[in-house]
């Protein structure tokens, strides 16, 4: 690749150049990683590649060349390209449900694939996707090849989308973000899985991602960016273990450690600010529950039952949690993980009663909230909060900001005019870090980042003891999820606040709690300090997970 200028039309005088100008290659038989936060050109990058820009507002400059075969793909004719797609270049996307069709089996996408590139059809194409699915790890093949998208797991999905990818034996896969959003454990597996693929098909990969710790894993070369532009690149052992640029080792001081817990977590602009210096040295922050910390919730055989009908007249029950018993202390967190599928959201939404328990009792401040009725309910609702997974969806798109943060003090009658609970919204506002006038803005005005501080707002407007936290962090690039993390922290040391971290980011979770959960299959596997559990886990399925834990660059690799 050399030259790479590509722009968007914003109206029709206005245009911004998203990547600016980038050069590097992809060698053959090897991994490169190109790595950077949201927003850096990563994924247009890998999409002029194929040619997939949106014709109607992209603009791929003149002098720009993406080689391969000793042909510039740029400007190639379509009916070229399409015949190059799929069969000599690949892609797996980040999202697979969005990916895949969800009105068709498998195994049809499959045979798609094969009878457009490879000219398969019938029991050919057939025997040839069950392979394939049997090769990318997908239990039972004969049997999945006839499933739709939405009855198998996100893993075995994105295992179809790879399945999809190799099919025709490419001669490079671009995988974009395809681990973002999994648990360790499968996210282990599909990084082990396209490693073992690239040696045995002799592939070359192109591995986009932002979190360095997954490159270490699986790269031989890496190409960070920002801003459209290339900080730095070179083979993986010299970029983590004597990167130059500044960014770069932002980038690998953002996210937590396991080995340590340092008070505050370094972001980008300690280290722009600070050159090659970093920040200085941070204290390590303690954590752990005492005999003497208050107990705020006791969870006591906590039970949720889902039930599908099955037949005429009869129903199935599912059980998503059973009988799980914790305690969480005051100005504490508890860290809930686990697999998907293990029960830790149902818990959380349990806890909310915005699923209704069919068994247990949970206590806060001695008095069961599950037997509670709606009217007495409502004191207690203010005081438990929860934090949502996706700040997309959780922010109404028609509410301003003001009417987000205003109307849950209305309802909870917080503050006595509006200009007391305007006040307040203002207050939480710079207390999250956003100007004031965020408050006049829409939620689409805001980055993930944003949007996440604005839902954090919206439950301190309530003044809460707990705050449930469920995946909340887990979407964000390393340092918007360092900056959120430093904010939950802040938020607590300042008003005592109780969290449920929730999380399948075990890195996370060690970093934020001071005791640890881990469900498995709706049960509770096992409870410690965060220290003692990740030091010294007792359990099979434990032990499992923090094996699965990406470990970043290892000098034995090289």
């Amino acid at each position: 690749m050399r030259d790479l200028r590509v722009s968007f039309r914003l109206d029709r005088h206005n245009t911004f150049e998203a990547v600016r100008g980038i050069s590097f290659d992809i060698p053959r038989d090897a991994t490169l990683a190109l790595v950077g936060e949201s927003g850096s050109g990563k994924s247009v990058t890998a999409l002029a590649i194929l040619g997939l820009l949106p014709p109607e507002n992209s603009i791929v400059h003149a002098g720009s060349e993406v080689v391969y075969g000793g042909r510039n793909l740029v400007g190639l004719p379509t009916r070229e390209l399409r015949a190059l797609r799929g069969a000599d270049i690949s892609m797996i996307f980040q999202e697979p449900m969005t990916s895949l069709n969800p009105v068709f089996t498998v195994g049809s996408q499959l045979e798609e694939v094969l009878r457009l590139h490879r000219g398969l059809s019938g029991k050919a194409a057939r025997r040839r996707s069950i392979e394939l699915l049997d090769e990318v790890g997908i239990p039972d093949p004969a049997f999945k090849i006839d499933a739709y998208p939405s009855q198998m797991s996100g893993g075995q999905q994105q295992r179809v989308m790879i399945a999809m990818a190799i099919a025709c034996e490419p001669k490079l896969l671009i995988a974009d973000e395809p681990t973002t959003a999994l648990d360790v454990t499968i996210q282990k597996q599909i990084l082990e899985l396209i490693d073992d693929l690239k040696r045995r098909h002799q592939m070359s990969v192109l591995f986009i991602t932002h979190d360095l710790a997954v490159v270490g894993e699986i790269a031989d070369h890496v190409v960070v960016m920002r801003n459209g532009e290339i900080r730095e690149q070179g083979p993986a052992r010299a970029i983590f273990e004597t990167p130059r640029d500044a960014y770069t080792k932002a980038l690998l001081q953002c996210r937590p450690r396991l080995d340590r817990r340092p008070t505050r977590l370094p972001v980008i602009d300690d280290y722009m600010a600070a050159g090659h210096h970093g920040p200085a040295h941070l204290e390590e922050r303690r954590r752990g529950v005492g005999a003497g910390d208050p107990v705020i919730l006791e969870v006591r055989n906590l039970s949720k039952s889902f039930f599908a009908r099955e037949g005429l007249f009869g129903r199935r029950e599912f059980k998503a949690v059973r009988d799980v018993s914790f305690t969480l202390r005051k100005g504490k967190t508890l860290g809930l993980v686990g697999e998907s599928g293990s029960g830790k959201t149902t818990v959380g939404l349990t806890l909310m009663r915005l699923h209704e328990a069919t068994g247990g009792e949970v206590l806060f401040e001695g008095r069961d909230i599950l037997r509670m009725s709606e009217a007495e309910f409502m004191a207690y609702k203010r005081r438990i909060q929860i934090i949502f997974q996706n700040p997309y969806a959780s922010l109404n798109p028609r509410f301003t900001v003001g009417q987000i943060l205003t109307e849950p003090m209305m309802i909870h009658r917080i503050g006595s005019s509006t200009q007391e609970r305007t006040d307040l919204a203002f207050e939480m506002l710079a207390k999250v870090g956003l100007p004031e006038v965020s408050f006049y803005k829409y939620p689409h005005e805001f980055s993930g980042g944003q949007r996440q501080r604005i839902a954090i707002a919206r439950c301190l407007t309530l003044r809460p003891d707990i705050l449930i936290c469920d995946e909340s962090v887990s979407a964000l690039d390393v340092s918007v999820q360092a900056q959120v993390l430093n904010l939950l922290q802040d938020l607590q040391d300042e008003f005592r606040l109780s969290y449920i971290f929730i999380s399948h980011d075990l890195a996370v979770v060690k970093y934020l709690s001071d005791q640890v959960m881990v469900m498995n299959n709706g049960e509770l596997v096992e409870m410690a300090d965060a220290d003692e559990i990740y030091r010294a886990p007792r359990e099979p399925y434990t032990q499992r997970l923090l094996a699965a834990i990406p470990r970043g660059w290892q000098p034995a690799r090289a």
